[in-house]
């Protein structure tokens, strides 16, 4: 998943239960195909800047150590991030604005905290324009966990779209993603299957399932399978310990940079001062190379044969894409979207049975990825969740040159090498294209809603974009957005209703 992969991992991880709160597909049976529509990032931005009043960017970093520091307790402690993002917006009385965010020295020496904040939907656009932006070792903003943590190699995520390997990796990813196409649905009825039954199972006994545990089971095997072509039962050793060991190596990777709900001041001492050693978890690391050199061969020997990529190459991308960006970002997307769905109280759960039985019927055999084409309802509580709660919160992109950006009311300078920081929460509730932002409307990309999808950017791009090796969207994008609307198709083949939040299930009714 795009960027499938988030800050947001951590924090999640160590406050469970999760918090809680469709591109259409074309007619093509390949997830693969995207259709190709003009966005908010297009090349225009300059000439709509130039017709905007220029503005200076407001903010300030303030005075060196005292500016960053205050602005981390704010960012960490005193606020969070959402507030701290709004009170500033509100203060300024602007959309862009100068701030610092987390890490910063004087615990980090080498990252610079400074960032020029995006806050509205027209102005995230510029994230993606690759024209004017790169996006070299800014997957996290100026801070970049050591490569120790993927076996010594930069991976795809950190390059830049003009280094040369970074076309050898996305081709490699979109092949990949093009291939297990053929298998995708297959696998994900199988082990969801299982998912179902196990939390009906733990209902049964505790009369609730906290099925977050047993839904990152249900991905790590479904991803393997379907991404590497290898069975995780074929190792007791990764079987066992697969999902804890890729939480794990999240997690460190990211604690730095993510809120940690507990006690103060004792997590900005112990846990956002520090960058924690890669050895601490090179032992899962290595367990899952040999699991992915030993049971994952074609797909390795793809990347060397048809990609130019060596082996060690092509094993840490394969571990990078299957636990950052896909089991990681789906770790934090689908609770959310059971939640939403679980904990409704308007008639949405009636509404998408009789669009599911409508469309496909009862058996699992009825859902693919071409039945997804009718299923309009469905597909759009899947992007309204993706605004609402998009998985990565922050994006991150540095100016390429010196370049105007544009917002609704005003064009800012922005020179070469500066940071920028997209706030995605933000962005996604600008009342200038969203009808009621805070509001959660399970309609909202139906019918002439569908062309929202242009301002919709949870992939590292829009919704209607296609990802290519020329720029940084989300290979698996679509995959992503049609296994979660096969999903909630699904549940609502086994189950007339689901009660619960994004961290239970607390009762289910099975289907007539």
């Amino acid at each position: 998943m795009a960027m499938a992969t988030a800050t947001m991992m951590m924090s999640r991880m160590m406050n469970m239960p999760p918090s809680s709160s469709s591109s259409t597909p074309s007619s093509s049976s390949s997830p693969l195909a995207t259709q190709s529509m003009s966005t908010p990032s297009s090349p225009s931005s300059s000439r709509q800047a130039s017709s905007l009043p220029l503005r200076t960017i407001p903010g300030s970093y303030g005075w060196p150590l005292v500016g960053p520091i205050s602005d981390r307790l704010d960012y960490f402690w005193f606020q969070g991030p959402d507030t701290f993002f709004r009170s500033r917006m509100e203060k300024h009385k602007s959309t862009v604005f100068r701030t610092n965010v987390p890490p910063s020295f004087p615990f980090f020496l080498r990252v610079n905290p400074n960032v020029v904040a995006i806050v509205d939907c027209k102005s995230f656009a510029h994230l993606f324009d690759m024209e004017i932006v790169e996006k070299k070792d800014v997957l996290l903003g100026d801070f970049m966990p050591s490569v120790g943590y993927t076996g010594n190699t930069r991976v795809c995520a950190y390059l830049d779209t003009s280094e040369p390997k970074h076309a050898q990796l996305k081709n490699f990813s979109l092949d990949i993603l093009k291939r297990s196409s053929k298998v995708w649905v297959a696998e994900l009825q199988a082990n969801l299957d299982k998912f179902f039954d196990t939390v009906e199972s733990e209902i049964s006994t505790n009369g609730t399932s906290s099925f977050f545990s047993h839904l990152q089971t249900f991905l790590f095997y479904f991803l393997s399978k379907s991404l590497l072509g290898a069975d995780p039962a074929l190792d007791p050793a990764v079987a066992n310990s697969g999902p804890l060991t890729i939480n794990l190596w999240l997690g460190l990777q990211l604690l730095p940079t993510v809120p940690v709900l507990a006690f103060q001041p004792l997590v900005e001492i112990f846990l956002h001062s520090y960058t924690y050693p890669s050895a601490l978890v090179s032992g899962g690391y290595q367990k899952l190379y040999s699991f992915i050199e030993r049971h994952g061969k074609e797909v390795v020997q793809r990347g060397e044969q048809e990609f130019g990529l060596s082996a060690s190459d092509s094993i840490n991308n394969l571990i990078f894409t299957l636990g950052f960006n896909a089991f990681g970002g789906f770790s934090l997307f689908l609770p959310t979207l059971i939640g939403t769905i679980a904990s409704d109280k308007t008639g949405l759960q009636a509404r998408l049975r009789d669009e599911v039985k409508r469309v496909c019927g009862s058996s699992s055999s009825g859902l693919s990825f071409d039945s997804l084409k009718d299923m309009e309802l469905v597909n759009s509580v899947v992007y309204e969740t993706l605004r609402m709660n998009p998985p990565v919160q922050l994006q991150y992109a540095r100016a390429r040159k010196d370049f105007q950006l544009a917002s609704h009311d005003s064009a800012f300078d922005i020179k070469k090498g500066e940071l920028l920081c997209g706030y995605q929460p933000l962005a996604m509730r600008d009342s200038n294209v969203f009808d009621e932002p805070e509001s959660f409307k399970p309609d909202r990309f139906v019918g002439k809603g569908k062309e929202l999808l242009s301002y919709l950017f949870w992939s590292n791009g829009p919704q209607t974009g296609s990802p290519t090796e020329s720029n940084k969207q989300c290979a698996a994008k679509d995959l992503v957005t049609m296994s979660a609307s096969l999903i909630v198709a699904r549940v609502f083949q086994k189950y007339d209703s689901i009660s619960g939040d994004s961290g239970k299930i607390t009762a289910v009714e099975k289907a007539n």
